[in-house]
């Protein structure tokens, strides 16, 4: 079998062209979801397939947040009932261990959640981070989002940034909470404070990280170990069930207060 032959400057250009498109496009959207874990791809899955604009930004070059590692890099992750049902959704395998408790695979967790997210139509954009949020004053909201290539904030080089105007803006980034935390140093007025996660307490730290989802301020939301770094809940380690739940319950809650759903 003969590859066909493809101009070096064909490569190019296709590659620009169509970036250049995307870019465009989501300079302006419905949501901005911040950080691909299992609360982000959640989210941004219930999102798009409900009809609103949604893009999601993961400053690493892949999926999965906190998945890939599984439980101390052995290769499985915990579910409980009912988020099962959400990992069922998007074909992921489970296996019942217990009594309303489940494991999946790490890897397909993954490829599952980001197949399914991107199926429903939302745009991945991976190797982008968050440094800064857009916000208005009258009434006070956040209004999108500061991003920049992770690249360039590693290399420590002066690059300005770009920014995306959004409706909404959901912190899934994690036990750093780092929307969050840009928003309450930078605007003081908003009266946020990151407390920081607590010490381990896995069925505390899962029922609360779904009970401390949802909005922050006007425009912008949190949602997973973000919420629980937001609200000082305990960590619960490699059981993911929360994480799952959480995304579903501020997605909800983003449809209600953009589209009175």
């Amino acid at each position: 079998m003969s590859l066909t032959a493809v101009d070096e400057r064909v490569i190019t250009r296709a590659i620009i062209d169509q970036a250049a498109m995307d870019w465009v496009d989501i300079a302006d959207v419905d949501v901005v979801v911040v950080g691909a874990g299992p609360s982000g791809l959640t989210a941004a899955r219930y999102l798009s397939k409900s009809g609103l604009k949604t893009v999601l930004f993961e400053k690493m070059l892949s999926f999965g947040g906190g998945i890939g590692g599984g439980g101390m890099l052995f290769h499985k992750v915990v579910v409980e009932s009912p988020a099962d049902e959400i990992l069922r959704e998007v074909g992921c395998k489970v296996e019942k261990v217990s009594e309303n408790v489940f494991v999946a695979d790490s890897a397909e967790m993954i490829a599952k959640l980001a197949s399914a997210a991107i199926d429903s139509g939302v745009k991945i954009i991976l190797g982008v981070t968050v440094e800064d949020v857009i916000y208005r004053e009258v009434p006070l909201r956040i209004t999108g989002v500061v991003i920049q290539w992770t690249a360039v904030s590693l290399s420590n080089l002066h690059v300005d940034p770009l920014a995306v105007r959004a409706k909404a803006v959901i912190d899934c980034t994690g036990h750093n909470a780092e929307v969050v935390s840009i928003a309450a140093k930078k605007i003081p007025q908003l009266d946020i404070s990151v407390k920081g996660e607590g010490a381990m307490f896995a069925a505390k730290g899962e029922q609360l990280v779904v009970e401390m989802s949802g909005k922050v301020c006007d425009g912008l939301y949190v949602a997973g170990m973000a919420a629980a770094a937001l609200h000082g809940c305990p960590r619960m380690g490699p059981i993911f069930g929360g994480m799952l739940l959480s995304g579903k319950k501020v997605a909800e809650q983003v449809l209600r207060d953009i589209k009175g759903e």
